[in-house]
């Protein structure tokens, strides 16, 4: 079974939950083409350095947006540390993040930009309705590969969060 990003549920309301994510690396690479590209191009390097340097794959691939690019990232299983890791080659660089509390929104199906759109702009709504500050931009969280059919995929969108008082 696939390894997923460590994460505690802090707060459930409705759809959303309020979650604590632990400390991890990542495995980025930056694409600059639109969402529906991005996101199989970014697949391509950080799989092969994963695989190439027996690195287990986890889960969620995660895509946000920098600048004009698409920031593509895998996140390293749980323990590990950025000075521990293989050098990656290429476009791939490694990235270390401290805890995290963020809002999450659960859908199924393909993530589309539409889709997207919807499930942002419905995690927004509940961000400002309880006047939680947004930081930075949403991310996009996919659990399933490519070939699996669309209603039958798992997707996150994630916001970090500021202002969220934890215990």
């Amino acid at each position: 079974m696939t390894q997923k990003q460590k994460f505690e549920v802090i707060k459930v309301i409705g759809d959303i939950e309020i979650r604590r994510y632990l400390p991890y690396v990542a495995a980025d690479v930056l694409v600059e083409a639109d969402y529906e590209k991005a996101g199989n191009a970014g697949f391509r390097p950080l799989a092969n350095y994963i695989f190439s340097n027996n690195i287990s794959m986890t889960a969620p691939v995660i895509v946000e947006k920098k600048d004009k690019a698409w920031q593509v990232s895998f996140v390293m299983p749980d323990g590990s540390k950025k000075e521990n890791l293989p050098n990656p080659s290429g476009d791939v660089k490694l990235r270390a993040e401290s805890e995290e509390v963020c809002a999450v929104i659960r859908f199924s199906g393909i993530t589309n930009k539409n889709r997207i759109a919807k499930f942002e702009a419905k995690l927004k709504k509940y961000l400002a309705d309880n006047q939680i500050e947004s930081l930075g931009n949403i991310r996009v969280a996919r659990f399933d590969p490519p070939w699996k059919p669309g209603f039958m995929r798992y997707n996150e969108i994630v916001q970090v969060v500021s202002g969220m008082k934890i215990r």
